[in-house]
């Protein structure tokens, strides 16, 4: 069974940063892309930032120029790096693999204000 461990959410004042972790096991890593989303609550869940399996990055609106998509194909891991945080990205952020429909459990991201 493919497994998405997210790691990497916490507590941060606006204007700060993150960075997220997704460690993938048990699937060929290298030839999936993989997606970041996020859920606010009373929101529907939404596309932040995917990557392909030859590393091109696509990002919502919302999140270019602040947020970096990345994957290490050696260590089976994709990263989020989340800089000027601002308190409307709050939310728990989910790793998925879109081919598949395979989620992590998520990691919560709170920015206060």
């Amino acid at each position: 069974q493919v497994q998405l461990v997210e790691s990497g959410g916490g507590l941060v004042q606006a204007g700060g940063s993150l960075r997220l972790s997704c460690a993938a096991s048990r699937i060929n890593f290298g030839i999936y892309a993989f997606a970041w989303d996020r859920q606010a609550p009373g929101k529907q869940r939404e596309l932040v930032a995917s990557i392909s399996s030859g590393g091109r990055p696509n990002y919502a609106d919302s999140v270019k120029g602040r947020f970096t998509i990345s994957r290490d194909n050696a260590k089976n891991t994709v990263y989020l790096q989340m800089n000027s945080l601002k308190p409307e990205d709050t939310a728990v952020y989910f790793c998925r693999i879109p081919a598949g429909n395979y989620w992590g459990q998520g990691t919560q991201v709170t920015v206060s204000s």
